[in-house]
């Protein structure tokens, strides 16, 4: 291989593993993230809770599969946040952050996510999302009158298809 030839080769791997860290880096919201292990996001959740303790349940047939849920504050802002994951054979597929409040919340969070993770695209008239198909970042927010009900949702799909072992046919 020519010098040259060489030089393009290894900056087109070091362009890709920088495209690839970014996407990696893009999917973590408050120090979580889909694709972790169930150890490292209960570690994390257990540090930023608030009063009670982290809570998972299991279905009946399998221990595969784990819905887990906490009262969370990030320390950095002090954002509370009801926290859930889905975790299936010991990994995370989906989590959510939970909030409230009147108006105001939903341009606070709009913008704290799009300091995170640059311009979002809309996908529907009150949501917004960032990724690329198979891990995505979603901005969900519901409202009536002047209360409002926010998700950022995170989730990896590569992760979420190994439920499908474990439906009932």
């Amino acid at each position: 291989m020519t010098e040259r030839k060489l030089g393009a080769h290894v900056a087109g791997l070091v362009f890709l593993s920088l495209l690839l860290a970014g996407g990696m880096q893009a999917q973590a919201y408050r120090g979580f993230a889909p694709g972790a292990s169930y150890r490292e996001f209960a570690e994390q959740a257990r540090r930023l809770a608030v009063n009670d303790p982290l809570v998972c349940n299991t279905p009946r047939r399998t221990a595969q599969l784990m819905e887990c849920g906490v009262l969370i504050r990030d320390p950095t802002d002090s954002a509370t946040f009801y926290l859930s994951a889905y975790v299936i054979e010991g990994r995370v597929a989906h989590l959510s952050f939970g909030d409230s409040g009147g108006p105001a919340i939903v341009e606070r969070t709009r913008r704290d996510l799009e300091r995170r993770f640059g311009p979002g695209r809309r996908t529907g008239i009150s949501t917004i999302e960032w990724g690329d198909g198979r891990k995505v970042v979603r901005f969900n927010w519901r409202g009536r009158g002047n209360a409002r009900w926010i998700y950022i949702l995170l989730d990896d799909r590569d992760v979420m298809d190994r439920i499908a072992r474990y439906r009932t046919r």
